[in-house]
């Protein structure tokens, strides 16, 4: 049953971009990448990174904030971490 819980992942993810960055859930659409919405700036971005280590109990290193900058990225990312 990967594909379910890479979905229920991936919409958990969305939730929380769309929290983190202030913006209504529709505009955050599965391949969505840093830049693709005004507010996901590099201000934004350390809010994402922020909510995310809160929300999902990680730790985000600053190498890893730089390659954690599209919504499939992020997701890889914290799915590699559920199943270490």
């Amino acid at each position: 049953m990967p594909d379910i819980e890479t979905a229920a992942l991936s919409r958990q993810v969305q939730e929380v971009l769309a929290e983190a960055l202030q913006v209504p859930l529709e505009q955050v659409v599965p391949d969505l990448h840093f830049g693709d919405l005004p507010q996901w700036d590099s201000m934004g971005h350390m809010e994402v990174m922020m909510f995310l280590e809160e929300r999902f109990g990680v730790e985000i290193t600053s190498e890893t904030i730089a390659e954690l900058i599209s919504l499939p990225a992020i997701c890889r990312h914290l799915g590699t971490r559920r199943h270490a």
